[in-house]
């Protein structure tokens, strides 16, 4: 791994900090770091406020889909509210469906099937729409790209009101509006929404035209910060403020769908990173291996037995799902070493057997494993479908544009994306998505790296110090725990490795006239040889509490040592 050290702010900076906040050097840079100079900055970033979000009237087309939404209630028309089966668009149609059932009762939800219908909206969710005398479709988190398919519900007499946080390609849809913050011509203030928040700016325009407060949709947000903290998206701005209330709704006041998993987890207060990995992957895991319909199902019941019983399920499709996604990684992992392609700049896989819900999972396991840009594919009818992956840096959207001319259609993010392409161009893709990455990429980006943000002593950590850094969050992209190094530890003398297969590694670190911390580093048992025999290294970590039994206890979570 490298280690990168931040670049020191200027000093000036971190002085006026810690004059006007009274706070230690440490926290001053850290503040200075991300990008805070002032009293002002500092007391928005550490008191998210609900008044700072942003008019959802900014936004473009907002006044459009609006009127269109009224005028449908207005004349009794059907409403479908449609979203992609995953964590974003699930609780984005939970959210938008739920508001609009309080005071309109013509409401119905759909779910795309992951395997009959892919990714986005489908024919098949328009014909349905029209079986059903629905005249206005609201797509969730898709549909930016949806050309063809949003003409074709036209013809047929149904509007389309698309909110997509997608970047949108050189044609918008011929939609009544398009919400969608990367929009060109869009202004709104803010564009890192998940698509689930860019479906409570809707709600909250809708709301705004009926007198509701920002109040009044506080017991939406659990849904909010759920989507900003699966789907990855920069937790800056206005994110932060929704993940900031999000989760102290969930963790006071949640729906009965998040209690349901929540309610037996045994800490205190859940961070964004619990809802990361103990919620978001057991909502995935209804689109991965049945249907989307259940987590909306879930996710919307009011009633708290029936949202244990739905819980209960879908616990069962993740064990089934885990079990799968161990089993093909395993399997992907073979077929690089048998093909001799350990050596190449990308990690391209397919087996027509691999069930199309993990890949997405796998291709995130084989970037950990080797760590360059990875496609992992699987037969999807007579077409190949695939999830990218990317490592830190890289831009795979951008890769997969250059490889077009052997793409059927693809979508997604700088990190993640989503392709189908026909049988016969997989060779010819894999290949020139290998060239295209060589031509790319700095070969450093193919080194994992650790961005230390300070050096400290570990004589500088303490509760109080704790208490000011649990202030700096919710963390996430572009706001991420700080990662500190410190220099001239020992080992105590019993360090060991733990877990299964020795995978782990737990010490008790000591440095010159501190008080001994113990660290925990999760895949770093390989690293005993290193702490061995009370030699002396140096430790990039994170700082977190342990609980147990009641007590909490501060720790180390390690990142790498040297």
């Amino acid at each position: 791994m490298r280690w990168t050290i931040k670049p020191k702010p200027v000093e000036s900076k971190i002085a006026h900090l810690q004059e006007v906040l009274g706070v230690n050097k440490i926290i001053a840079t850290l503040l200075a770091q991300r990008g805070i100079e002032t009293f002002a900055d500092a007391k928005t970033f550490f008191r998210p406020s609900l008044a700072q979000l942003h008019d959802p009237f900014l936004m473009k087309d907002m006044d459009k889909a609006v009127a269109r939404i009224e005028c449908a209630i207005a004349e009794n028309q059907n409403i479908m509210v449609y979203g992609d089966y995953d964590v974003d668009g699930t609780t984005a149609v939970s959210l938008v469906a739920s508001y609009l059932k309080s005071y309109y009762p013509q409401i119905a939800t759909y779910i795309p099937d992951r395997y009959a219908e892919g990714y986005g909206v489908s024919y098949q969710g328009i014909d349905y729409a029209q079986d059903n005398d629905v005249s206005l479709i609201i797509a969730l988190d898709c549909g930016i790209k949806a050309i063809d398919k949003v003409t074709y519900a036209k013809e047929k007499g149904i509007d389309f009101i698309i909110c997509d946080h997608h970047r949108p390609g050189n044609e918008l849809p011929n939609a009544v509006a398009v919400l969608d913050p990367k929009r060109k011509d869009c202004n709104y203030p803010y564009d890192e929404l998940s698509g689930c928040g860019v479906g409570f700016k809707l709600i909250q325009a809708l709301g705004k035209n009926k007198g509701e407060t920002i109040a009044d949709f506080i017991p939406y947000l659990d849904l909010v910060a759920t989507s900003i903290a699966a789907d990855i998206v920069p937790i800056t701005g206005e994110n932060r403020i929704l993940a900031h209330y999000g989760l102290k709704v969930i963790n006071t006041d949640p729906r009965p769908g998040i209690k349901a998993f929540t309610q037996n987890l045994k800490k205190k207060e859940l961070t964004i990173t619990d809802v990361v990995f103990q919620i978001a992957p057991k909502i995935n895991a209804a689109g991965r291996i049945k249907h989307g319909n259940h987590a909306v199902d879930l996710l919307s019941e009011t009633n708290p037995a029936n949202a244990i019983q739905f819980a209960a399920e879908i616990n069962n499709y993740n064990t089934a799902r885990k079990e799968l996604d161990k089993q093909i990684t395993t399997e992907a992992l073979e077929q690089i070493q048998n093909n001799n392609e350990e050596e190449q700049l990308t990690t391209v896989v397919y087996n027509p057997e691999w069930h199309k819900g993990v890949i997405g999972i796998v291709a995130s396991r084989l970037t950990e494993h080797y760590y360059r840009p990875t496609l992992v594919f699987t037969k999807s009818g007579n077409r190949l479908a695939a999830s990218a992956r990317s490592v830190k840096g890289f831009d795979v959207y951008q890769a997969l544009e250059l490889c077009s001319e052997f793409i059927e259609q693809f979508g997604g993010h700088k990190y993640a994306a989503g392709l189908t392409l026909l049988p016969e161009q997989y060779e010819a893709f894999k290949a020139k998505f290998e060239a295209v990455v060589a031509e790319t990429i700095d070969k450093r980006l193919l080194v994992p790296e650790i961005t230390v943000d300070l050096k400290i002593s570990l004589s500088d950590i303490d509760a109080k110090f704790m208490r000011l850094l649990k202030q700096f969050g919710p963390f996430g992209p572009q706001n991420m725990h700080p990662v500190f190094m410190s220099e001239n530890l020992r080992d105590t003398g019993y360090g060991k490795c733990v877990g299964e297969e020795d995978k782990h590694l737990r010490f008790t670190a000591v440095q010159t006239s501190s008080n001994p911390i113990v660290g925990i580093g999760f895949g770093l048992g390989k690293k005993m040889a290193v702490i061995e025999n009370k030699n002396l290294f140096s430790c990039a970590y994170v700082i977190g509490e342990n609980e147990w039994q009641g007590n909490v206890s501060l720790q180390l979570l390690v990142k790498d040592i040297k």
